[in-house]
């Protein structure tokens, strides 16, 4: 990133305040709620003290404050940073404790839930209180007398409950409220027999319900009478509630958080299996449709929610097997309810409604034929028709709510009409946006998301109704969030372009943006037609010209890098239309209106071609050349669905979208690949793929937890090679602990590697009991009585030839016991979910699961997924390092260029490399048949190579098998029948040593064979490649046919999911890596990218490698983000559900100290010797007296942080700190690759560059570090220093989230120097185990002055004692005298050294001490910073504390 612009004027009045959030002012200074906490629970007395909860107190000075202003949110953030509920509320709380206590607990809970804080564990340590708290909060939400905006935090607070199933104390009072108890709340008797009758398990449960009450006290009795009932009334309540005539705002709000509620309910099986029920019964969705609420034009969000409920309430899935119904079966259900609906109108009415019972049913199933047939019955028919079919005909008379004619008519044409599946609307749903669906009202409210009114989107959960389910949520989502960013980046661009209108009609633009350009309007080239059965064209090609000639060089090679398939935007505006608009009410308008957007065509890139037309297939080469135009020509495909509907408008007397259209808006390429994603995931929604039978369960979220590890699956292999995975017998015993090792009853003493083991355990017992979808989290699996032992043998490697390049690559890693149980579960079949702490090798340990699958199973493939390129680059680097035939690895997608290894390994790199193998090795055989005196030219390709191999090699080589086994030959005999002495004559010599025995003899003869045979295989497989033609067919077939160990990331997976797919592509296992830093639907994919083969996936492993206490996957939108879940992984719900995991537990990463900085997020965490034994982890840090240290930074020239634009928050002194540390770290001699500098927002990242270019940049003293960069951006990746800017001064932002926290500590090796602010972070609940161990050190810099590096001095544990020449520095400016006078002695004596005068006055200006008149300014995002540095998820301040 070049240096950012700079801003000149007052950086002070460019900050904004971004919200109501509370600053450090509120939490320490004299604020009424900081001053109460001091005195009442946040005392400087020892901390096991448990403060006592005064009543008044509580009524007073808290409840009645928040009342008075109703509950206004800074207020509760402020009493949940004071550490009010789990320091003086929850301590305090008893049965007897108020109903303010009780609804303040509930308050600040909510808020905890909302600030994605840890909840649940604060209650754990009493369980009976926590359940009497529930039952408390349960009765007072069914209580009308209290306002309707204190029980929509109590329903906010059941809601987050029932999001947080997986902790069994919530489960445990959650679980009874939907339990089939709640069916005595059904219309009819008739109709709870019916149902249950429809099902064993019913039958058995119904009756369980009945012992389990009848046999309780009365106490016991009463509290399952409230259970059954709870729901019930509440959903009655809520019916009252939408038919009030005086309705509030607060009824809204309400009323939303109930749908949402429900909705909830509906998208889980075990909480839907009796719920779905009660509500059809209460007529749930034609109640709402008809309310008054409903029909308020105010209420959109709740119209949206109600469709969003409606397709949950009918999702085609069994309510009690949760088996998914396939689209004939959902037919057929449908048709059986039509069936039921005519033999009652036959029987009971057949004078009116003859022609509904003999209509077919494809002409009673539309909801206005239906209409039509029903309007001959009176009302009280209309009533009895309905008691007839067991739908319910009145409501208790305590909600006021009549079903009249017109309700149970709904009723009637809600219960029968036909609707679409999910499958359906998703294949119906556009994935290219254009103005409407950008700029939708459900799309724009996730816009203001704040966490404060629910929205109509579908979560990810915990559990899903089925994969379908699943995919249908993803589609929705992933296509939401692509919106979202695609508006975002029109908006921007229009922003930039500034659009302005001298005349009416003319639209010019004053401003510039790198990604679009205006343009003319498209021209129309073709039309093809429609297909058979299809309406709509099917392909539509346009031109547009584009004009780079104003255009920088580096901006013309962006538009000069579209490709085909990238996806552009052609955009509509007229700026006199945004002047009009603005002239009206502005509230009823989006943003896009003022700036003039009229609409939004998405097209994809056909061809790129010059003013001649000619088709540029290599931009770079043609544009870089003399003869290069300013003009582009290209081709684009529209939508033809989308192009239908406009000749459809323009037909009707509408403008012609595409004469307005003067604006083509490019996007980067790794944000611009939603339309792929978006094709494979609804692609996936239409197809029957299933997942593996034994994972789908456990990806459902159902079942037994620990279903899918190896040791509870059927094919277990008893025996396998763990090769060099055990490097002595020593390391096999320690690796193993716990465990009998049994070396074969024929040795007797302990052999070195390789090593197979042979379990020798019992085979699992088959299960007696049906599986259930019932969660059956609570019960872990049964251990195994007997000490698991393992049978031990070995063998004797195979000889692989003379030369030392045969030798094969051996693993060095010594791996720790926790490793060893991870790669054991990892070759064996099954799910194996692996959690890797910073530093603990689990790059190693996926390394070493690959390849002993590798050789234990040949015939089987590997998919190998990481999130970034940067990840699977240095997997795959280790991967090349084992012994892995190279000609087996295959490397897809991008980054492969980044591999520091000697192969090319991209699809289409291999096929070059495989031509290069087949001319080393023709030449081999070249060699070879001139050692045998053969004629002919043999090596002139794979196939005449082939020929000499049958004619020549074969035949030899058998001939002299026959002398080796003809009795009586000796060693002599045998070396001169060798035939290919000649041919090994450059091998190392002697070829055969003598004294040799006859086996040691033979061993070697046969390792020349296997190298001679291993050229023919190679050339072998070349052999295709000969006759191939295509690059296509070529790479395809290396694809599908050669390669073992497929390499790609999640994001080339989904994009290219359909394609691999139909190739016929098959694989065995999945490998993934950093898989809690992927989505969910991307970790989905690469377990369903092959067809199934009779019905059954061939997957049989799964292996999950990541750390869900770090980052997860990056949500620009905080409604997706937060209310969506859409940062949810499949590793971290697996770890929520309970499935067993395999935690590494010795770090080798860094110093012991450094790691007990996050170690406390690990308990078991533990380090590796080597860091506590090599002389680099023992000596000190060279000028420093710590090797890790909190540096306190206090206001810069009147400042602290900043935020020039939105979200780019920057603090200068923090950037001037960070600065003079890299360059006192310089001048001691630190090299500039081993120090990286780290910010927590890419507002400080731009600041710290602009003031490296400044200081550093164009002096070779100093230079650069290796990188500046983002904590989020930095996940993965490790240096030996590292400097962190935390940024804030107001108030601690998103590092509260403690995964980032764990990501920023876990960076450095050696040295790790933080700058913040600290009375900001020193009173944060959640990071108080970090800050006291940092701030048990001094938080002024401490140097250790007259040292170089490497330092000799040894790092002393006792912070007490003093080093030699220890001197502190006060402050920035401190320290930058100081380090501009070791600039300035520096600069002194490389002048002597090399002869020079002394000119003291000259010196570079940068070099000079910090000062007012040489301070760099603060920085904004330039274009370049905007468009190429997109604000990670974190670094965005919407909704951060």
């Amino acid at each position: 990133m070049p240096t950012a612009k700079r801003l000149k004027s007052d950086a002070k009045s460019k900050s904004r305040d971004t919200g109501p959030r509370p600053t450090i002012a509120d939490l320490e200074g004299e604020t009424e709620f900081a001053q109460l906490a001091r005195k009442h629970w946040l005392k400087t007395t020892k901390r096991a003290t448990r403060s006592k909860v005064k009543n008044d107190v509580l009524k007073r000075d808290i409840w009645d404050v928040l009342e008075k202003d109703n509950f206004p949110y800074k207020s509760l953030l402020v009493l949940e940073g004071l550490q009010t509920l789990e320091s003086y509320l929850w301590p305090g709380y008893s049965e007897d404790s108020s109903n303010f206590h009780v609804l303040l607990i509930a308050l600040i809970t909510n808020v905890k839930a909302r600030e994605k804080l840890e909840t649940w564990s604060i209650f754990e340590d009493r369980p009976a209180e926590f359940s009497s708290l529930f039952t408390r909060i349960l009765s007072m939400s069914l209580d009308q007398t209290l306002s309707l905006t204190i029980r929509t935090h109590l329903l906010c607070f059941i809601i987050y409950a029932f999001q947080s199933l997986d902790w069994a104390s919530v489960r445990k009072e959650c679980a009874p409220l939907v339990s089939i108890g709640i069916w005595h709340n059904l219309s009819t008797e008739s109709k709870r027999e019916s149902r249950i009758s429809q099902n064993q398990q019913l039958r058995k449960a119904w009756k369980a319900s009945g012992k389990r009450y009848d046999s309780a006290d009365d106490s016991s009795k009463a509290r399952l009478r409230f259970e059954r009932a709870w729901f019930y009334t509440l959903t009655l309540d809520f019916l009252r509630l939408l038919y009030t005539e005086k309705r509030k705002e607060e009824h809204a709000l309400y009323c939303g958080r109930f749908v949402e509620f429900i909705s909830d309910l509906l998208s889980q099986l075990p909480t839907r299996r009796y719920v779905n029920t009660l509500l059809q019964d209460l007529h749930i969705l034609p109640a709402i449709r008809l309310s008054p609420m409903y029909n308020d034009e105010d209420n959109g969000l709740l119209r949206d929610q109600w469709s969003l409920l409606s397709h949950y309430v009918h999702f085609t899935i069994d309510d009690q097997t949760g088996a998914q119904y396939s689209r004939t079966e959902t037919y057929d259900k449908h048709c059986a309810q039509l069936a039921k609906l005519q033999r009652v109108a036959l029987r009971h009415f057949k004078d009116k409604l003859t022609v509904l019972a003999l209509s077919n049913y494809g002409s009673i199933d539309k909801r206005s034929e239906l209409e039509n047939l029903l309007e001959a019955l009176t009302d009280e028919e209309t009533k009895r028709l309905a008691t007839l079919l067991e739908l319910r005909t009145e409501y208790p008379e305590s909600i006021n709510v009549s079903i009249d004619r017109p309700f149970l008519t709904e009723v009637l044409l809600s219960t029968y009409e036909k609707r679409q599946t999910f499958q359906e609307v998703a294949r119906d749903t556009n994935i290219l946006p254009t103005e409407d669906t950008l700029f939708d009202q459900g799309l724009l409210r996730t816009d203001n998301y704040d966490g404060s009114a629910p929205l109509a989107l579908p979560k990810l959960k915990l559990q899903y109704l089925s994969v379908g389910d699943f995919l249908w949520r993803a589609l929705v989502l992933y296509r939401c969030e692509s919106f979202y960013g695609i508006r975002k980046d029109i908006g921007d661009a229009l922003r930039r372009l500034r659009p302005e209108s001298k005349r009416p009609g003319e639209t010019t633009f004053a401003g510039f943006s790198r990604m679009a350009l205006p343009i003319s309007r498209p021209s129309i080239l073709e039309v093809v037609p429609a297909l058979v059965g299809d309406d709509k064209p099917s392909a539509v090609n346009a031109e547009i010209s584009l004009d780079v000639r104003r255009l920088t060089d580096n901006i013309r090679r962006e538009w000069d890098s579209l490709r085909p398939d990238d996806v552009v935007f052609l955009v509509a505006v007229d700026a006199s239309a945004s002047k009009a608009i603005s002239n009206g009410s502005a509230h009823t308008i989006s943003e896009a209106q003022r700036l003039g957007l009229i609409s939004v065509r998405s097209a994809e890139v056909a061809q790129v071609m010059d003013d001649k037309g000619k088709s540029i297939r290599d931009p770079a080469a043609y544009f870089n050349g003399h003869n290069r135009s300013p003009t582009r020509r290209v081709q684009l495909r529209l939508d033809p669905k989308t192009y239908k509907e406009d000749l459809d408008r323009t037909s009707g007397g509408k403008p012609d979208v595409y004469e307005r259209i003067n604006l083509i808006v490019r996007r980067n390429g790794r944000e611009n690949n939603f339309k792929p994603v978006l094709e494979s995931i609804r692609s996936l929604c239409l197809s029957e793929v299933p997942l593996a039978s034994w994972l789908h369960e456990n990806f459902l979220g159902y079942g037994d937890p620990a279903g899918a590890t190896y040791k509870h699956l059927p094919n277990r292999i008893g025996k396998l090679d763990f090769r060099d995975t055990f490097l002595d017998w020593q390391h096999l015993v320690a690796s193993l602990p716990g465990k009998t090792i049994d070396p074969g009853d024929d040795v007797t003493a302990s052999f070195g590697p390789p090593y197979m083991l042979e379990s020798v355990d019992k085979p699992p017992e088959k299960e007696t009991v049906k599986p259930s979808k019932k969660r059956r989290r609570d019960t872990e699996p049964a251990l195994n009585a007997e000490v698991e032992t393992y049978k031990v043998s070995t063998y004797k490697p195979p000889n692989t030839g003379p030369y030392p390049v045969d030798a094969p690559k051996l693993n060095g890693v010594r791996f720790t016991p926790a490793q060893i149980d991870a790669i054991i579960s990892g070759t064996q079949p099954g799910l194996t979910v692996i959690v890797g702490p910073p530093g603990t090798g689990k790059t190693d340990v996926a390394t070493q699961i690959i390849n002993n699958i590798y050789h234990n199973f040949p015939k089987q493939r590997t998919l190998l997924i990481a999130h970034s390129n940067q990840a699977l680059n240095q997997l795959f680097a280790k991967i090349v390092a084992l012994d892995i035939d190279e000609r087996h690895l295959l490397r897809l997608g991008h980054g492969e260029e980044d591999l520091d290894t000697d192969g090319s390994f991209s699809k289409h790199g291999r096929v070059e490399s495989f031509f290069e193998i087949r001319d080393r090795y023709l030449r081999e055989v070249n060699r070879l048949a001139a050692s045998m005196g053969a004629p002919g030219a043999h090596g002139n390709s794979a196939e005449t190579a082939g020929y000499f191999n049958s004619v020549y090699i074969k035949p030899a080589w058998a001939k002299f098998t026959e002398i080796t086994k003809a009795d009586g030959s000796s060693v002599t005999d045998i070396i001169e029948a060798f035939p290919f002495h000649n041919y090994f004559s450059d091998a190392p010599q002697p070829l055969f040593p003598p004294e040799s025995e006859r086996e040691a003899i033979l061993d070697i003869v046969n390792g020349c064979y296997y190298h001679i045979s291993k050229i023919f295989s190679e050339l072998e497989d070349v052999l295709p490649f000969e006759i191939l033609r295509r690059d296509r067919d070529k790479a395809n077939y290396l694809l599908t046919n050669e390669a073992r160990i497929i390499a790609m990331t999640s994001t080339h997976a989904a994009m290219r999911r359909t394609e691999i797919a139909s190739l016929g592509f098959h694989y065995d296992n999945v490998v993934m890596e950093e898989a809690a830093q992927i989505t969910e639907v991307e970790s989905f994919i690469p377990l369903a990218m092959q067809k199934p083969e009779s019905g059954q996936m061939a997957l049989q492993r799964v292996v999950l490698c990541g750390d869900h206490y770090q980052n997860s996957p990056v949500i620009q939108s905080l409604a997706f983000r937060h209310y969506a879940n859409l940062e949810q992984s499949l590793f971290s719900r697996f770890v929520r559900l309970g499935i067993p995991v395999i935690t590494l537990d010795q770090q080798g990463r860094a110093r012991p100290s450094i790691a007990a900085l996050y170690q406390w997020r690990y308990p078991n965490l533990g380090s590796l010797p080597h860091v506590e034994s090599l002389k680099e982890f023992q000596t000190a840090n060279a000028g420093f007296k710590y090797d890790y240290q909190f540096i306190n930074v206090p206001d810069y020239k009147g400042h602290g942080e900043v935020e020039p634009t939105p979200h780019f928050i920057q603090n200068l002194g923090e950037a001037e700190y960070a600065v003079a540390i890299y360059q006192y770290m310089r001048l001691l001699g630190y090299p500039a690759s081993k120090i990286s500098i780290l910010a927590t927002y890419a507002g400080q990242r731009a600041l710290i560059k602009d003031v490296l270019s400044h200081r550093c940049a164009k002096n070779a003293i100093f230079g650069l570090p290796k990188i500046v960069t983002t904590v989020d951006k930095y996940q993965g990746e490790q240096n030996d220093y590292i400097i962190l800017s935390l940024t804030r001064t107001s108030r601690v932002g998103y590092l509260r989230d403690i995964r980032r926290l764990t990501v920023a500590l876990s960076r450095a090796r050696l040295g790790l120097y933080i700058l913040g602010r600290r009375e900001v972070f020193e009173a944060c609940y959640e990071l108080r185990p970090a800050f006291e161990l940092l701030l048990g050190r001094p938080d002024k810099l401490t140097l250790a002055t007259g040292e170089m590096w490497p330092s000799e001095r040894v790092q002393t544990e006792e912070d007490g004692t003093a080093v030699p020449g220890e001197t502190t520095m006060e402050g920035v400016e401190h320290l930058g005298q100081f380090v501009y006078q070791m600039t300035d002695t520096k600069v002194k004596q490389l002048r002597a050294e090399r002869g020079l005068p002394d000119m003291t006055e000259s010196v570079d200006q940068s070099l000079n001490p910090i000062n007012e008149e040489e301070e760099p300014g603060y920085v904004g995002a330039s274009d370049e910073e905007a468009d190429d540095n997109v604000v990670p998820s974190g670094e965005i301040e919407t909704g951060e504390t």
